[in-house]
């Protein structure tokens, strides 16, 4: 599985996919759906609009990805995951097909997802790409509108070395005839998808050129705006195709992600006195801003629970961190976490300084036993550290 072990679980292919499909009577064309690519934020945007199209009173599916806790976050509907039984007998009814055809598990889960919302008649579903774009497993769909919220430095080794390579494999999913819409660009990549619109024959709205209106979200951090403005667009255009969404549900959707979704590790706050903050942020450009975050919270002591995975660019992401804070190092209970050794010693050479742990939940209790109550803890610098927490 790709989110445990990293690069040997990944395909870069659609074939499987495909045959897929096909071969369960291409479940995806039986719901519309809203496709969602980007480096960061595609999950809170994600759960933005399935938030917001509950509120309206619509029939709402949500397939998202890596889950924190329990595999069936990745399948929701209206905030519901999917049950077991449903998984374990879908799994069951197909493992012939699945073997036979050396299915990943990233190929079954999307297969699951399609299956279920057919059978459940959701009338719209939210569905986010697990990476890139173009060659992932969920680009077999014909969405309402594409959504790429920014492009990042990340997953380099799969999706090219430059922020113009990785944008046009994310832009894989711009589609003829279907509107795109770009939350953050720079000029390169602006370029990229100017481009590949201009090739399908669609509209193109940039987020940032529009003025748009400032609506407050249940989802903590100021960095949500972004991704507050990306899924304002999305439902205007959502709008324009006939889709009931009144301004109120609109409101009240951004106010009530949490509830109606079940999201969590966004800025989320895990008690007070001391404060305890975790976020799944891991990547340069997503940690920028969480670290912005950080620095404008009140402490006597700010104390770091930090935790990798090993293709982790250290370089990059470790000069990041504040100085001044007392970091617990840990390794996430995973194939792909990087050695704590490891990470000690390259964060030593980056002025941040602490104490190693042998896992998460050692280097975290420690943390309560020497906080006290003006000091604010993070928890963070990976996904699997922040599950592993909650």
């Amino acid at each position: 599985m790709y989110q445990r072990i990293g690069a040997a679980a990944y395909k870069v292919d659609l074939s499987n996919t495909l045959k897929l499909v096909e071969y369960l009577n291409e479940p995806q064309d039986s719901f519309k759906s809203v496709h969602v690519a980007g480096t960061n934020g595609k999950g809170s945007t994600s759960h933005m609009l399935a938030s917001v199209l509950q509120e309206a009173g619509y029939k709402v599916g949500l397939y998202t990805s890596p889950h924190l806790k329990d595999f069936r976050e990745r399948i929701k509907i209206n905030g519901k995951m999917i049950s077991e039984e449903f998984a374990v007998d879908f799994i069951a009814e197909h493992q012939p097909f699945f073997e036979e055809n050396h299915l990943s598990f990233f190929e079954m889960t999307v297969g699951l997802a399609f299956d279920y919302f057919r059978k459940e008649k959701v009338e719209i579903a939210i569905i986010e790409v697990g990476l890139g774009g173009r060659l992932d497993s969920t680009n077999v769909i014909t969405p309402e509108v594409s959504v790429i919220t920014n492009i990042g430095l990340d997953h380099t080794r799969f999706l090219g070395e430059t922020m113009k390579k990785i944008a046009s494999e994310k832009a894989g999913i711009i589609k003829t005839n279907i509107p795109v819409v770009i939350g953050e660009t720079t000029s390169e990549t602006k370029e990229v998808f100017q481009q590949k619109a201009s090739e399908v024959n669609t509209d193109i709205i940039f987020v940032e050129e529009e003025d748009i209106l400032d609506f407050k979200s249940d989802l903590l951090g100021d960095y949500q705006q972004k991704n507050i403005k990306t899924a304002v667009e999305t439902i205007k255009i959502l709008q324009k195709k006939g889709w009931n969404i009144p301004e109120e549900h609109i409101k009240k959707g951004f106010l009530n992600v949490v509830l109606n979704t079940g999201l969590q590790g966004r800025w989320q706050i895990l008690q007070e006195n001391p404060k305890v903050i975790c976020d799944t942020a891991h990547n340069k450009e997503g940690l920028v801003l969480v670290m912005e975050q950080l620095q404008k919270e009140e402490f006597k002591k700010l104390h770091i629970v930090l935790g990798v995975v090993d293709d982790k660019n250290l370089e990059m992401v470790l000069p990041l961190f504040p100085k001044k804070a007392t970091y617990y190092f840990c390794k996430p209970d995973v194939i792909r976490g990087l050695d704590v050794s490891v990470l000690s010693k390259k964060a030593k050479h980056f002025g941040l300084l602490g104490v190693s742990y042998n896992s998460v939940n050692e280097a975290y209790n420690e943390v309560l036993k020497n906080s006290s109550k003006e000091d604010v803890i993070y928890v963070g610098g990976s996904t699997f550290v922040v599950a592993e927490v909650l």
